[in-house]
This record gives structure tokens, C-alpha cells and sequence, in this order.
């Protein structure tokens, strides 16, 4: 199934690209992979300015709301957060982001650890894994180790509806964990 929705998508985007339906996103995205796996970034200036934010942050940061470079890059709340709190914060506050990301994923672990349904596990680790997946996404964009995606940081990028599935998603895996040691209050228990 999941070689039959590689091969469906593939052609997609060979036909997107081939016939020009695709329009400018399509060109985009070629140019991002294209200048990305040629290892330069000089044709990319949202990456040149969060290795600079990154660069000037240092271990410890310049301090909250000391940045400079929020004021050059581009969606310095949302796609490129992560490079303004690395400049604010320093690696130790971009470590300690990270640390809090990979923390959900553990408690998301523990919760599916101790639930008894099968659909409440999986929902709850597939909340927990896209959510920490993207956040780690952002996390490399910002750091130049995958191309620009334009995915947000969840819980900290500023944005509409990355805060409605984000909201929705930590619901989720808060309805399940606070289904945890309930009694089961079925009819015909008792009876």
C-alpha cells in the first residue's frame, strides 16, 4: 500500500511538473531541493539570515527580545522561530526546546503504555509523533540540515491553523491519558 501511494504521488508530481499545473510552487520546490542538495545557500536568504541569528546566539544568547535578526529574517514567529530563540537563548535554550519535544514523546510513550485500547494508543502516539516529527523538522530547517519546508514549530510558531491542529492534537492525548484508571462504567458491569 504504501509502495502503491509512493508510485500515485510520483507521478503527480512528475505531471505537476511536466505540464506546468503546478505553477510557482512547483518551480519553488525545485529550487529549494536543487539548491539545497548543491550544498550552497547563497540563493536562500531566509537560510543566510537564521545561520547568522544562530551564529550570533552563542551558548547563552543575547537575552530575551535581544534579537537583531528578527528584523531581517523572514517570519522570524513562525517558520524561523527556532533560529530567534537559538539567537535569544542561546543553545542552551535551543537544547532545552528540544529536550521539551522530545519529553512530549516520552509522556505520549508512558500514555500508551498504560491505556488498555488499541485506538486510543495509536491515536494518542500518532498526535505525539506528528507533532514532535514536526517540531523537529523546524528545528533542522532553522539549522540548515533540511531545505526550507515552511512547516511551523508547534506550540511556539505563531499562526492560525498550526494552533487548531496543534490544540486539537494535545486534546487528543489529554482525553486519552484522562481515560487512565477510570472504572469502566458499562451497563452490563453493573448489572
Amino acid at each position: 500500500m504504501f509502495g502503491g501511494a509512493v508510485v500515485i504521488f510520483s507521478l503527480f508530481l512528475a505531471f505537476a511538473y511536466f505540464t506546468g499545473i503546478g505553477g510557482g510552487r512547483m518551480s519553488t520546490w525545485a529550487s529549494r531541493i536543487e539548491n539545497f542538495s548543491g550544498g550552497g545557500d547563497e540563493g536562500n536568504y531566509q537560510v543566510q539570515q537564521a545561520k547568522i541569528a544562530i551564529a550570533t546566539g552563542g551558548i547563552v544568547g543575547k537575552g530575551p527580545g535581544n534579537s537583531d535578526q528578527r528584523n531581517f529574517l523572514p517570519h522570524p514567529y513562525s517558520d524561523f522561530i527556532f533560529a530567534i530563540i537559538v539567537e535569544e537563548y542561546g543553545l542552551l535554550g535551543g537544547t532545552f526546546v528540544l529536550f521539551l519535544y522530545l519529553l512530549l514523546f516520552y509522556r505520549a510513550m508512558q500514555i500508551v503504555k498504560k491505556t488498555e485500547r488499541a485506538f486510543a494508543a495509536l491515536i494518542t502516539i500518532g498526535c505525539a509523533f506528528s507533532l514532535v516529527f514536526q517540531g523537529l523538522i523546524n528545528m533542522a530547517v532553522a539549522v540548515n540540515l533540511f531545505p526550507v519546508t515552511g512547516q511551523p514549530l508547534p506550540m511556539l510558531s505563531m499562526g492560525g491553523t498550526s494552533i487548531w491542529f496543534t490544540s486539537a492534537a494535545i486534546g487528543i492525548i489529554l482525553s486519552v491519558s484522562s481515560e487512565i484508571d477510570k472504572p469502566d462504567s458499562s451497563p452490563a458491569l453493573a448489572a
